[in-house]
């Protein structure tokens, strides 16, 4: 049996990171281009890559890359929400886009596009990244049905507060235990635990799942 080939971009930290680590444990090929690879800001750079890519017949993949800049409405300019825009919600569809007739023709495809809770919920000075992650649920609802009967699988995983090196470095400890304190579950996520709902979705295992959001988020959005 041929190893399901998995494109996830933001692969380099995070929770792309532990995607990676988990899926190649689970003996998919797992390909986690870098910035310099593609980046995903420019629609030239990922046509490179698509076309460097072309014979690779992804059999699924993740969009998890992302950025997610603060600004109050009054303060958010047109580079930063064309930015945000591009990589967050351009990017992914350009993904999708490109390599989905060659799941069309094989009869098969998981695709997981990663939202936030902020996409569910949300505060202010999260607009642009809000924005952007409504706005992959829509790609994700969309796709579900129109590649469905392709035998194409597409989720959203929706994570919340998650306890990487960037959380830690942006956030003090008492900071993060203030966080906490707001999170049902009183404590952060592991990256490992938002990859394991990622992973499930592109697995095997998954055989009926589509079109859904799933928040991994310790009960967050349910308060």
């Amino acid at each position: 049996m041929n190893r399901k080939k998995v494109l996830v971009t933001g692969g380099s930290r995070g929770i792309g990171q532990a995607v990676v680590e988990q899926l190649k444990r689970e003996n998919y090929e797992v390909f986690a281009p870098s910035h310099q690879e593609m980046d995903l800001s420019s629609s030239e750079s990922i046509e490179r890559f698509v076309q460097s890519y072309s014979k690779e017949g992804f059999d699924c993949i993740v969009n998890n890359a992302g950025i997610n800049e603060l600004n109050f409405v009054e303060n958010v300019s047109e580079e930063a929400l064309a930015r945000t825009l591009a990589i967050n919600l351009v990017a992914p569809i350009l993904l999708i886009k490109s390599f989905v007739p060659q799941m069309k023709s094989r009869g098969y495809g998981k695709i997981v596009n990663i939202g936030s809770i902020w996409g569910i919920v949300s505060k202010g000075g999260r607009l642009t990244y809000s924005a952007s992650k409504h706005g992959i649920h829509g790609v994700t609802k969309t796709l579900a049905v129109e590649l469905a009967p392709y035998n194409i699988l597409v989720n959203t995983v929706s994570p919340g507060f998650t306890l990487t090196e960037l959380t830690r470095k942006n956030n003090s400890e008492e900071e993060i235990s203030e966080i906490c304190k707001e999170i049902p579950m009183n404590r952060m996520a592991e990256p490992k635990e938002i990859a394991d709902a990622i992973c499930y979705l592109i697995s095997e295992r998954n055989t009926y799942i589509t079109g859904q959001m799933i928040a991994v988020d310790g009960g967050f959005t349910s308060r």
